[in-house]
C-alpha cells in the first residue's frame, strides 16, 4: 500500500489503498468535468450517467466520483483518460479505517538539513526528476517540487527515496483530504449576561467587561478560512481590513467566490460568520469578541494538507498578524455515534503544514510570535489525534454550552487548551438536555447567499446575520478574539505568555463532572472558560 512519511524517516508513516468503487477525474481547465458546450452535451456526460459527485477541488479542477455497485471502474477511467477534456482520470486512495478518499498530487514537499549546501540540494531534486516550484521561505532548505506529468502514486516511492537520503529531513507527497469546516450550524448571549426568548442566560465568556479596558486596537487577527465578506459594514472601516489575501487563488481577493451560497457545506460562508465572532465592529448589528482589532482575511479553499495551507500562515506571519484563527481541520466522526471508527483515525499535520505553523509561531511577531487558535473539532471525539488542533504551538479550543456545560459534539482531550461559548443541540441517547438559545448571533454574508437567506427566525430580515452560527467554529475565533484584547493592553507578551494567562484566568465550570486534574486541566474544558476580562486584567498587570 502505498505509504506517506510526515514526519521523519524513523517516524511512522501513513498507509493508504486503493478505492473500489471512487475515481478522480482532473479537467483541462475550467473547475470541473465539462458535461456540455453551450447547450450541446459532451461525451462525458454518459461516461459519468449513475456516479455520484462525493468531493471537489474546482481550485485545481479536481472532482471526485463514486460509481455504483457492480458497475466496472476500469472502463469509466479509460473512457475519462481519452477524453480531451480531462487532463487525467485514475483510482483514489482511501484511508483504510474510514474510506475517506486521499487525492495525490505530483508535488513533493521535500527539506533538506539546514547546513545542506543549497546548490547540492537543487542538483538531488534535478537528479530524482523533480521540477522546483517553489523555494518555501518558512523553512530553510526547502522545496515544494513538481513530479513529471503522469508520474501517479510513484511519486510515493520517489518522496521514500528522498527521505532515506541522509541530508533530507522531510519529504512526502502533496496529499489533499476533504478539509471539514468546524461548524454544525443551528444572540450576543456569549459576550455578556443577557435574556433570549425571554429566559436568561449567564454563560458568557466576561467579554463586555473586558471592553471596559479595551476593544482591540492595535491588534491583528488573521482569519484563515473559506471567503470572508470584507464588504460587509461590520468590517468596514479604516484600516480594518489588511493584506487580504486568497492563497488558493493567488489573489489579493479574499471575497467568497461561491456567490451563490448553493456550494459544498454552503459554500462560502463559513469564514465571514468566524471573522464576525472574532472582530466585527458592533456598528451594525453583531459585535466581535475584539471589535477594534484589525482583520487580515486569508480565503483557503484548498484541501487539506496543501501546499496552499502553508503558505497560508508564512503570509499571516509576514503580513503582522497577532493572532490566527483556525475553524477547520480533519474531518470529524460523527458525536451522535460513539462507535463509529472514524473517532481512532490519526491525522497527521504533513511536515510542510507544520513548518509554516512552527514559523508563524517562533518567527510571528518580530520573534514574539502568533498566537494560532484552532477548533479542537466537533466529533465527541479525542483532539488528540487530530495533528493541527493538538499540535503543541496550537491553543486548541473546545466549546461549551449556555448553560455553561460541555456541548455534546465537542472535542476532548488533553490537547483542549481552553473552551468557549458555542451553541449546543439536545440528544435524549446520551440524556443531553435541549440548549437554552439556537446558537451564536454573528455576521454573515450579506443578501440571500449567507447561512441566513433573509429569514427572521434565522436571523434578521436582510440576511446579513445569522443566529445559529456554532461548533468549535465558532469557539476558536472567540478565543483569537480574546488573545487579541490581551495583546492589545500589552504586546510585549510572548505567544507561550498569551497562552498561559488565558488558561489561568479560565473560569472552571461544571466542576462536578470536568474531571480537572491536578494541574487543573479538563478533557472537556481544557484549563476553563476563557474569561476575557480577567485575561486583560492579568496582561496589564
Amino acid at each position: 500500500m502505498p505509504t506517506a512519511y510526515f514526519g521523519r524517516a524513523d517516524e511512522p508513516g501513513s498507509l493508504f489503498e486503493p478505492s473500489a468503487d471512487l475515481l478522480v477525474v482532473r479537467a483541462a481547465s475550467g473547475p470541473g468535468v465539462p458535461r456540455q458546450r453551450g447547450s450541446v452535451p459532451l461525451p462525458l456526460r454518459d461516461v459519468l450517467a449513475g456516479a455520484v459527485l462525493v468531493q471537489t477541488h474546482p481550485e485545481v479542477g479536481v472532482e471526485v466520483y463514486r460509481v455504483p455497485p457492480g458497475q466496472p471502474i476500469a472502463e469509466r477511467i479509460r473512457a475519462l483518460d481519452a477524453a480531451p477534456e480531462i487532463r487525467f482520470a485514475g483510482h483514489v486512495l482511501v484511508e483504510p479505517a474510514t474510506n475517506e478518499p486521499v487525492l495525490y498530487t505530483e508535488n513533493l514537499f521535500v527539506k533538506f538539513a539546514d547546513d545542506a549546501d543549497p546548490a547540492r540540494c537543487r542538483a538531488v531534486l534535478t537528479e530524482a526528476g523533480l521540477t522546483i516550484k517553489e523555494q518555501v521561505g518558512y523553512a530553510a532548505n526547502a522545496y515544494f517540487t513538481a513530479a513529471p506529468e503522469r508520474t501517479g502514486q510513484r511519486v510515493f516511492t520517489i518522496a521514500a527515496e528522498l527521505l532515506a537520503r541522509a541530508d533530507v529531513e522531510y519529504s512526502h507527497p502533496e496529499l489533499i483530504r476533504r478539509r471539514a469546516r468546524k461548524t454544525i450550524a443551528p444572540q450576543q448571549w456569549h459576550l455578556r449576561a443577557t435574556t433570549v426568548g425571554g429566559r436568561p442566560v449567564n454563560a458568557h465568556a466576561n467579554v463586555e467587561a473586558a471592553h471596559a479596558i479595551t476593544r482591540g486596537r492595535g491588534s491583528t487577527v488573521a482569519v484563515i478560512d473559506d471567503g470572508i465578506d470584507i464588504d460587509h459594514p461590520e468590517f468596514a472601516g479604516p484600516g480594518k481590513v489588511v493584506a487580504p489575501r486568497d492563497v488558493t487563488a493567488g489573489t489579493g481577493d479574499p471575497r467568497p467566490k461561491d456567490q451563490n451560497g448553493t456550494g459544498p457545506d454552503y459554500g462560502d460562508n463559513h469564514g465571514t460568520a468566524c471573522a464576525g465572532v472574532a472582530v466585527a465592529t458592533g456598528s451594525a448589528g453583531a459585535s466581535g469578541v475584539a471589535p477594534e482589532a484589525a482583520l487580515l482575511p486569508i480565503r483557503l479553499a484548498s484541501g487539506l494538507g496543501s501546499q496552499a495551507e502553508a503558505r497560508a500562515f508564512q503570509w499571516a506571519a509576514d503580513h503582522g498578524a497577532d493572532v490566527i484563527s483556525c475553524s477547520w481541520g480533519p474531518a470529524d466522526g460523527a458525536w451522535y455515534r460513539p462507535a463509529d471508527p472514524a473517532h481512532q483515525r490519526v491525522v497527521p499535520i504533513p511536515a510542510s503544514t507544520r513548518l509554516a505553523l512552527e514559523y508563524a509561531a517562533n518567527s510571528g511577531r518580530n520573534g514574539r510570535g502568533c498566537v494560532i487558535v484552532f477548533a479542537a473539532g466537533n466529533g465527541n471525539e479525542p483532539a488528540d489525534n487530530d495533528g493541527y488542533a493538538s499540535h503543541p504551538a496550537v491553543l486548541a479550543v473546545a466549546a461549551c454550552n449556555d448553560t455553561g456545560t460541555r456541548s455534546v459534539y465537542s472535542d476532548t482531550g488533553a490537547a483542549v487548551a481552553v473552551a468557549f461559548p458555542s451553541n449546543d443541540f439536545e440528544h435524549a441517547p446520551f440524556r443531553h438536555p435541549a440548549p437554552l438559545t439556537p446558537g451564536i448571533w454573528t455576521v454573515d454574508r450579506r443578501g440571500r447567499s449567507g447561512y441566513n437567506p433573509g429569514d427572521p427566525a434565522l436571523g434578521d430580515a436582510n440576511g446579513d446575520y445569522t443566529a445559529e452560527f456554532g461548533g468549535t467554529s465558532s469557539a476558536a475565533p472567540g478565543v483569537a478574539g480574546t488573545a487579541a484584547l490581551v495583546l492589545a493592553v500589552n504586546p510585549a507578551l510572548t505567544r507561550v505568555q498569551v497562552r498561559e494567562i488565558l488558561q489561568r484566568t479560565a473560569d472552571r465550570i461544571d466542576e462536578a463532572n470536568g474531571n480537572y486534574d491536578a494541574t487543573g486541566h479538563s478533557p472537556w474544558y481544557g484549563h476553563g472558560r476563557v474569561n476575557a476580562r480577567a485575561a486583560v486584567d492579568a496582561a496589564r498587570g
